[in-house]
């Protein structure tokens, strides 16, 4: 029943901007840590940003500085602010959450189906 639903990605051109959002539903008792991470093709899935419960931050070396995540416990919506876009953050980007279902109290990583974003001139 748990479900990440992911919206924001596009085209947008180098040093252009994007915000990304994410919200969880279903039979959901609590979220603790959510996160944004990065497929490029031939990758692997990499970390962008993290936030606790508590709005604690961390951030890859790479996106510092450029991206915000932030999150609305009211909503369980975690979003992240890109900007200063590069060609290099062409990826797939997945929200993930860390959460406890309600139904049985299991507690569990959770994915999004991903949004892409392009960056290019």
């Amino acid at each position: 029943q748990e479900q990440l639903v992911e919206s924001g990605g596009g085209l947008v051109q180098p040093g252009g901007s994007l915000r990304l959002s994410c919200v969880a539903y279903g039979s959901i008792y609590s979220i603790f840590d959510m996160g944004w991470y990065r497929q490029a093709p031939g990758n692997e899935r990499e970390l962008v940003a993290t936030i606790t419960s508590d709005g604690i931050t961390n951030y890859a070396d790479s996106v510092k500085g450029r991206f915000t995540i932030s999150r609305d416990n009211a909503k369980n919506t975690v979003y992240l602010q890109m900007n200063s876009l590069k060609p290099q953050d062409t990826a797939v980007y997945y929200c993930n959450a860390d959460l406890l279902r309600a139904s049985d109290y299991r507690r569990d990583d959770y994915w999004g189906q991903g949004t892409q974003v392009t960056v290019s001139s």
